[in-house]
C-alpha cells in the first residue's frame, strides 16, 4: 500500500475508532496516540514517530492497567510499521524485535510483531535471525493465528534444504504445544514433509488421522481426512478410504444441524466413495447410491455431471437400463454443455428407441 492509500485509511480508521468509542462510551483514545495517527494521515512522518514514541510510555511501568498496556503495544507496533512503510527496513526490524519485551507479553501484539520482524529479515537475507524470530513466535505464542503463519512460512523455506532437520524440529515442538491453537498445524507439517520429502505415506496417514482425532474443531480436520482417504487407495487399503470419506462426509449432518460451514471436500468426498465402494470393492448398489447422493445433497457442485456420467456407468453395469436413461436425461437438462453431454444424448436417443419399441 502506498503511503497515501494508507493515510487514506488510517484516518478512515481513525474516525471509526472515534466513532466507536461516543457510541460504546468506551476508554478515550490516548492523546498521543491519536497524534501519532493524526500526523501519520497528513504524511508528517517525524511527528507521527515522536508521538507514537511519546505514546508508549507506559510501557516500562509494571504496574500499568490492561488497557495501558494494549494501548502501547499498538503504538509499539505504529512506529514500526510507519519505518517498514517508509523503507526503513533495519529500524523496522529493530522496533518490531523489541515489541514483546517492551510490550509487556501482550499476545497478539508481540505475536504480530515477531511475524513480521521474521518476514523482514528473511527479505533481507537474514535467514538466521528470521529462523529465530518465527520459532520464537510458535514457541510463545502458539494460541496466536500467526503462529500457524510462522510454522507454514519456515516449513515451505526450509523442506527442500534440510527436510530430516526440520521434521526433527518440528516432532520435538509438538509435545509441549499438544494443546495449542497451533498444535494441528505442526502435525499437518509433519504429514506433508512425510509424504512427500521422506517418502512414508504409511506415517503422513498416521499424522494426518490424528488431526481430527485430537483436535476435533481444527480447521485443517477434514482437509487431514480427504488426504488420508487418498493415501489409503493409493496405498491398497480401500476399506481406510472408504471409512475416511463417510466420516468426513459425516460432518455435513453436522453442518446442516449447528448452522456451520460445509467443508469444501465434502462434493469430491461423495463421487470418490462412489468410485472406491465400485471399483475397488465391487458393491455397485452402494456406488450408485453414492453418485446418487452427490446431485441431490450438492446441486450447485461442478461435480454433478461427473457424479451423473458415473451413474450411468454404474447402473448399466449392473444391468439397470432404465436408470442410466434418467441419469442420463438429468445430466443433460443439468449442464447441456458437459464434457459428458455428448454420451448422455447418445444414450438418450438409444432409451427412446427402445421405449418406441415397446
Amino acid at each position: 500500500m502506498s503511503p497515501a492509500a494508507h493515510a487514506r485509511v488510517t484516518r478512515a480508521a481513525a474516525g471509526l475508532i472515534a466513532a466507536a468509542a461516543a457510541a460504546c462510551s468506551a476508554p478515550a483514545l490516548p492523546a498521543e496516540l491519536g497524534l501519532a495517527y493524526e500526523r501519520e494521515a497528513a504524511g508528517d512522518v517525524d511527528g507521527a514517530l515522536a508521538a507514537y514514541r511519546a505514546a508508549q510510555r507506559p510501557c516500562g511501568d509494571p504496574g500499568a492497567r490492561r488497557l495501558a498496556r494494549e494501548d502501547c503495544a499498538r503504538a509499539l507496533l505504529g512506529e514500526a510499521e510507519l519505518l517498514e512503510r517508509h523503507g526503513r527496513a533495519d529500524e523496522a526490524l529493530a522496533a518490531y524485535a523489541a515489541v514483546p519485551e517492551r510490550a509487556g507479553g501482550v499476545a497478539a501484539p508481540s505475536a504480530q510483531a515477531l511475524w513480521r520482524a521474521g518476514r523482514l529479515a528473511y527479505e533481507a537475507d537474514r535467514v538466521p535471525d528470521a529462523a529465530g524470530f518465527l520459532w520464537r513466535l510458535v514457541v510463545e505464542y502458539p494460541d496466536e493465528a500467526f503462529a500457524a503463519d510462522a510454522v507454514a512460512f519456515v516449513v515451505e523455506r526450509t523442506r527442500a534444504v534440510d527436510a530430516r532437520a526440520l521434521w526433527r524440529r518440528l516432532s520435538d515442538l509438538y509435545p509441549a504445544l499438544d494443546h495449542t491453537a497451533v498444535a494441528d498445524n505442526l502435525l499437518w507439517a509433519l504429514a506433508d514433509l512425510a509424504e512427500h520429502e521422506l517418502a512414508d505415506p504409511g506415517a503422513a496417514r498416521e499424522l494426518y488421522d490424528r488431526i481430527p482425532r485430537d483436535h476435533p474443531a481444527s480447521g485443517l480436520r477434514d482437509d487431514a481426512r480427504w488426504h488420508a482417504a487418498r493415501i489409503s487407495r493409493a496405498a491398497g487399503d480401500p476399506a481406510g478410504a472408504v471409512e475416511r470419506l463417510r466420516a468426513l462426509l459425516a460432518t455435513r449432518e453436522v453442518a446442516v444441524g449447528a448452522g456451520s460451514y460445509f467443508s469444501i471436500w465434502l462434493d469430491d468426498a461423495q463421487l470418490e466413495l462412489g468410485r472406491v465402494l465400485r471399483d475397488d470393492l465391487a458393491d455397485p448398489e452402494a456406488a450408485a447410491a453414492a453418485f446418487a447422493t452427490l446431485p441431490r445433497h450438492y446441486p450447485r457442485s461442478i461435480l454433478v455431471d461427473d457424479a451423473l456420467d458415473e451413474r450411468i456407468t454404474t447402473e448399466l453395469g449392473r444391468g439397470h437400463r432404465d436408470r442410466a436413461c434418467a441419469a442420463a436425461a438429468r445430466l443433460v437438462a443439468h449442464d447441456p454443455e458437459s464434457r459428458f453431454a455428448a454420451r448422455a444424448r447418445a444414450l438418450g436417443e438409444t432409451c427412446g428407441a427402445a421405449r418406441g419399441r415397446r
